[in-house]
């Protein structure tokens, strides 16, 4: 079972996504919070698997709370789901910047929430269909971080060219065509390019990629 906590300070946007997920025989609403205070300390008492935080909330902002829930070493197992009434939104690209495995609109169809959810149980973050690919595009250039060019120097070429192919939103059997291996390889070298950079998810890679000028914004692969 899969359990969800809603973090959103609307009662109504709460009540919709419970309805929704609820009434799905693998998933369950563990807790609502209306305000990120709520949220992280919800999060450490249900410890659930996916958090859906929203950017803005009072108290604390969904983008501090899920900084402080992804730095959290015990918090680690925990996914955070960015919810945005804006598809461009540059505090999306920092908060994913920061350990969020990807974001959704709030008007997203009810299919898509529910393949979020269980993608990023899954660890495979909400890269399809690139929506988030794009956002990291426009936004990398305006990090205020050093670019991380020197963490490339720790990765095998192989690794470094499987690493540019999920920059450009590539999923693990697209790479494996590409490169013509098996999937369980392709899985593996991302898996061990991940433990190298210490990225806490494949939303990362993609953020370490372009922050390092492995992919530029406009590549298409």
């Amino acid at each position: 079972m899969i359990r969800v906590l809603l973090a959103d300070d609307q009662s109504l946007v709460r009540a919709g996504f419970r309805a929704l997920l609820d009434a799905q025989p693998d998933i369950e609403v563990a807790g609502e919070a209306a305000d990120g205070e709520e949220a992280l300390r919800l999060v450490r008492e249900l410890r659930p698997d996916v958090v859906l935080m929203d950017i803005r909330m009072p108290l604390l902002d969904g983008l501090a709370a899920t900084r402080r829930v992804t730095r959290d070493a015990e918090l680690r197992a925990v996914k955070v789901v960015m919810l945005t009434t804006f598809e461009l939104d540059e505090y999306v690209f920092e908060a994913i910047r920061s350990g969020a495995s990807g974001f959704l609109v709030k008007d997203t169809e009810p299919d898509e929430l529910l393949r979020a959810v269980r993608a990023v149980v899954q660890g495979d973050a909400l890269l399809s269909p690139g929506v988030t690919r794009r956002l990291i595009a426009e936004f990398a250039a305006r990090s205020k971080e050093p670019a991380a060019a020197d963490a490339l120097a720790r990765l095998t070429e192989r690794e470094r060219e499987v690493m540019a192919l999920v920059g450009i939103g590539l999923s693990n059997e697209e790479i494996a065509r590409r490169l013509v291996v098996s999937p369980l390889t392709a899985k593996t070298h991302v898996s061990r390019t991940m433990v190298k950079l210490g990225a806490r998810d494949r939303a990362q890679l993609v953020v370490l990629a372009y922050e390092s000028g492995l992919v530029r914004p406009g590549w298409l692969g």
